[in-house]
């Protein structure tokens, strides 16, 4: 019954704002139009974790015995022009209900949308998801890119050749890892690691947003961005530590286009942090001989380094139609802080249009990810060690391999629903467990 009631107030939220729309005809100009709703949302995904096999379980595993979860979350994004080259965001969101197994167990979290366990602090209210204002200057007169109204964009002409500054409160992965087919848990694959680089542990609060500064040079055939942004007090945590000369992730980002219309980009990061070293940890456990505790080793000014590269390529459909892939790599030496314990990524998959089937705005999804761990990150979860996502209390080892299939079929103009199979074999990286099925379905009213 309480989610009936939600489903029906964000549709006619979303009504309501068609309604101002409509109101005041097509997209005007900035200066008529200074301030925008830019978009609203509400996304619910339902996931099933049907039993597996499993010898043992830890702190922290997946649940073999199967597990039902419901996730809802709401946003509502709006911008404001405060002049030619300024303006400013603000997106409101809220999330409710929890990811199977409490978004732990595995590096590939089956669900984007949910709160990591441990997160039950942040409560359930609204809370402000971004806040941020982004300075352009133009470089050149002669060409003209169209931006398209969106959330966090609003719509005009600008340089093709420009500068671009964003400060405030965002996401690092709203400026650096983006991919057209494979970068939404609320369209696109629902799993962590499709869209984002496992790999690539970028600094974030609990939710996902960091304060920061990020500086973009985009040209017609290339872009350079970078950008620094705070790191938690802890992992997983949801207070940023104000000491930035130890704790930021730093990132640097080169994307280039390639014939037919493809993309490459290339990341490089280093994050600084209050971090424990696996391998002291580990140590200092067989020392003692107790269980290895990697916070216990936490301390000010650690680094973690990584790359990563990301490839998309169009094929037919206008782009509708086409093949992305990422790797990753760290160092893996100090513990893993914010997005995911994974310290290899690799994965790749396809966009299918549905013009094939006489339904162009729906479309198919199928992709693989494969996700390792260093030496010495391997040998503390072995140890019986626990991070903020795994613990199984020993391990087998071999990298973790999730496969995704969806499919998003619009009904209407604004609602989306989506059948979702995923199979994770080795989850948490544990020759001794699994494979693990997990069903879902995602529903989601977009304006």
């Amino acid at each position: 019954m309480v989610v009936s009631v939600r489903i029906a107030l964000a549709a006619v939220a979303l009504l309501v704002a068609q309604g101002v729309r409509g109101q005041t005809g097509s997209p005007a100009s900035c200066r008529a139009r200074p301030v925008r709703l830019l978009g609203a949302q509400a996304t619910f995904i339902g996931q099933d974790l049907r039993p597996f096999a499993a010898e043992y379980s830890g702190p922290m595993s997946l649940v073999s015995h199967g597990d039902r979860q419901l996730s809802e979350s709401y946003g509502v994004y709006g911008g404001a022009c405060m002049n030619s080259r300024l303006a400013a965001y603000l997106d409101v969101e809220m999330i409710q209900g929890s990811g199977i197994s409490h978004a732990s167990g595995v590096a590939a979290v089956t669900n984007g949308d949910a709160l990591r366990q441990g997160s039950v602090d942040l409560g359930h209210g609204p809370y402000v998801a971004r806040l941020f204002v982004r300075w352009t200057l133009p470089l050149s007169s002669t060409t003209r890119d169209t931006i398209v109204e969106a959330m966090d964009a609003m719509p005009g002409a600008v340089s093709s050749r420009r500068v671009e500054i964003s400060a405030g409160k965002f996401a690092a992965t709203d400026i650096f890892d983006l991919n057209r087919y494979a970068n939404s848990t609320r369209s696109q694959f629902l799993d962590w690691v499709l869209f984002n680089n496992g790999a690539w542990d970028y600094a974030a609060d609990t939710r996902g947003y960091s304060n920061g500064i990020a500086v973009a040079w985009i040209n017609p055939s290339w872009a350079l961005r970078a950008g620094s942004f705070q790191m938690p007090t802890f992992a997983n945590g949801n207070r940023f530590d104000n000491d930035l000369a130890n704790a930021r992730g730093d990132n640097v980002e080169l994307t280039l286009s390639a014939p037919h219309d493809a993309v490459i980009r290339l990341l490089a990061y280093g994050n600084h942090g209050r971090m424990g070293r696996y391998a002291a940890a580990t140590a200092e456990g067989a020392r003692r001989s107790t269980t290895p505790n990697i916070v216990a080793d936490d301390a000010p000014g650690r680094t973690k380094y990584g790359a990563g590269a990301n490839v998309e390529v169009p094929i037919a459909d206008d782009g509708s139609t086409g093949v992305f892939a990422r790797v990753g790599w760290n160092d893996g030496r100090n513990e893993s802080f914010v997005f995911t314990e994974s310290d290899r990524h690799a994965s790749g998959g396809a966009q299918v249009a549905g013009t094939r089937w006489h339904r162009a705005a729906d479309v198919f999804g199928i992709a693989i990810a494969a996700d390792g761990l260093s030496q010495n990150h391997r040998g503390y979860l072995t140890a019986g060690g626990s991070g903020f996502l795994l613990g199984d209390g020993t391990l087998r080892y071999g990298p973790e391999v999730l496969t995704e299939l969806y499919y998003s079929a619009h009904v209407g103009r604004f609602v989306t629903v989506s059948p979702d199979w995923m199979r994770i074999v080795r989850p948490g990286y544990n020759r001794d467990r699994g494979p693990a099925f997990v069903l879902s379905g995602r529903a989601s009213i977009r304006y």
